[in-house]
This record gives structure tokens, sequence and C-alpha cells, in this order.
């Protein structure tokens, strides 16, 4: 009998005892009933969790220089963010496409993988501009100021180095849920509450998971301008990056797992927390993903930045350079934001009053 009082029901997770009388566990606060071996085998899930999120990956992306290949670049540093930047080699001088600071050649490129793939840019930097304009147009809080056009002159088009990660994911995830039913005779009101084990196993595949490769790059940024397009990406040459920078990953394959096995693990759950429907409630219980295959790809991914400062604050934006998608932060006017608060206020204040002059007639 002591071994059966370490057993939690699933549904409501209260202590399971034997019931001699039917051959079962059964749980005495909502009465379900269990078989031992599916109570087990339930149980054996929980306990293997702690290895969920341990996924390893084949990490061998990028393939080496050609002879002479690396001569068309320069390397340049910027000292203010330390962003390490490449370019063509006519590139005489620019700015941190990060920090807007200037940037001064170091040295040749040397060192590095090459990467596998990249996506030309589609959209040029009229586009860019464009939706720069869309991005801030009938915003009443943005200052003045921040709408000029010289901000939009210093868009630059970079190439962000990305890590795409293959896998397949198999995934075995239990939930709570609950039902509730009501109804009222002369006397009394009820509330029924029926509990639920609820179990989900398969498996998802994934193609081109991307986690940018540069610690300048915010994360949040980046997962902002998705999707790409990998169905149009073409074995990297040089020949793409002329008259475009092209940010050098500072961040290899193998610390990026991380990264790509968070962005795994919430895709699956959400995908299997979809298909749990006609329920009052659903909680998950224990989720236990494990991935095979695992494989990497280098590519580069073309974005446009905007870096701009207001107030003392850095502000930087960003487009996908394939699909046009603008997202970034925006200054807040804080007069124009007291202002508006007053209107609405004002507003509120003489509705108020009428309301009050109708329940006076009334």
């Amino acid at each position: 009998m002591s071994d059966t009082q370490q057993y939690k029901c699933p549904c409501c997770g209260g202590g399971i005892q034997f019931d001699s009388t039917i051959q079962k566990l059964k749980c005495p606060y909502c009465e379900t009933e269990f078989d031992i071996e599916a109570l087990n085998a339930i149980r054996t899930e929980a306990e293997t969790d702690a290895e969920s999120g341990e996924l390893k990956w084949d990490t061998q992306a990028g393939g080496e220089w050609e002879q002479g290949e690396q001569e068309q670049f320069k390397a340049y540093s910027c000292k203010s963010c330390g962003a390490q930047i490449l370019a063509d080699a006519t590139l005489a001088s620019s700015k941190c496409p990060y920090c807007d600071n200037p940037i001064v050649m170091t040295d040749r490129f040397d060192g590095g993988l090459k990467p596998d793939f990249v996506i030309p840019f589609k959209l040029d930097k009229k586009a860019a501009m464009a939706r720069y304009k869309q991005h801030i147009s009938g915003k009443k809080l943005v200052p003045k100021v921040f709408k000029d056009q010289n901000h939009i002159d210093e868009i630059k088009g970079v190439y962000v180095p990305f890590w795409l990660f293959d896998t397949d994911a198999d995934a075995d995830i239990n939930y709570r849920a609950t039902r509730t039913r009501a109804w009222s005779d002369s006397k009394y009101d009820y509330v029924e509450t029926s509990h639920y084990s609820i179990y989900r196993a398969g498996t998802v595949s994934f193609e081109t998971i991307p986690v940018d490769g540069s610690s300048k790059m915010p994360d949040d940024l980046m997962e902002s301008i998705e999707p790409f397009d990998f169905s149009q990406a073409v074995p990297f040459q040089s020949a793409y990056l002329a008259g475009f920078l092209a940010d050098r990953y500072d961040v290899d394959a193998a610390a990026s797992e991380d990264r790509a096995n968070e962005r795994v693990q919430r895709s699956v759950e959400e995908e299997f927390r979809n298909t749990v429907m006609g329920y009052e409630t659903v909680v998950p219980e224990s989720s236990n993903v494990r991935l095979s295959g695992g494989k990497v790809k280098y590519a580069l991914y073309p974005v446009w930045l905007l870096n701009t400062t207001w107030n003392g604050q850095k502000f930087l934006f960003a487009m996908n350079g394939q699909t046009g998608k603008f997202v970034g932060d925006l200054p807040k006017d804080s007069g124009a934001a007291t202002r508006m608060g007053l209107s609405i206020f004002a507003g509120a204040a003489v509705v108020a009053m009428i309301v009050q002059y109708v329940m006076w007639l009334l």
C-alpha cells in the first residue's frame, strides 16, 4: 500500500489508492479509475521528461573558401559595439549598421566558414524607405522630428548570418483537462466537474529553423521579420555581396543549439496543444520532445537596417529584404501623449455630464 500512495492522479493530482473491489487504482477525489499498467506507462513518460530538451545536432555547416575568394572582401571593425562587418573590396568607408558609428577597415578578410546558401535581396533601398514611411505614418505619438526624411537615408542593406536547423521531433505530451456542467432544481444549484487525462504523441518535421549568428542582432527583432522563403535561396557566390554589407557571425552553430531547441520545443507544444479541443481547462502535465537526424546549414539572409538615435536612446529597425516585413520600436512624444490623454479625459467628462443630464431628465 505504501508504494501505491506515491502515485498521483494524472487528472486532479490527488493521491491514488488501490481499490480491491475493482482490482484497479482509483482516485478518491475525482473517482477516476486506472489500470496499473496504463498508469505505469504515464508515470514512465513523466519520469523521462527530464531528457526533453537534451537535443543534439550535427553542427557541420558551412564550407571552405576557395583560393583567392576571400581577397574580394574587406573586414571592418566597429570600435563602438565590436561588430565585425564584411564588404566588397571597393567600399572605402561606412557606418556600423547596428550602432551607426563609423567603422574602419582592419585587414583583409581571413578565417570563418563560407556560407552554404544566400537569399539575395529582392527589395531595394527605395522599397525600404517606402516601408519605413508606412511604418511611422499615422502614428500621432511619434515625434515630428523623428519623421524627418534624413533618418531614412541611413538605411543599410546587410546580409545577416543564420544557422538553419533541420530535424524530426518525436514528442509525448500529457495534459490534464476539465469540463463542467451546471444545472438547478427547486432547491439547489449544481456544478459537476469532469476530469480527463489526455495523451498526445507524434512526429513533427522541421526544415530551416533560423537562428541568427550575430550577437549584435536582437533575436526577437529577427524573429519578428520572419519568415524567409528558403525556396528562393541559392548556393553562395561572393557576387551577391556586391554593394551590400555582411555581418560576420560571432555565435557559432554549437552555441546556437539552445535557441534552436527552444524554438522546436515551443512549436511542437503549440501544435499538439491545438489538437486538444472541447475542454474548458487544459493544463500540460509532462512534455517529452526528442530530436533525430538534426542537421545544420549556414546561410546569409537579406535585411535592411535603420539605426537612429532619439533623446540619447538608440532605435533599431529591420526590414526583411525578401518580403518587405518591417518592424521596430518607435519613440513616443510625451507631450503629444499628454495632450491626447487630456483630450480623451475631457471627452469622457463631457459624455459623463450628458449621461447625468439625461438621467436627471428621466
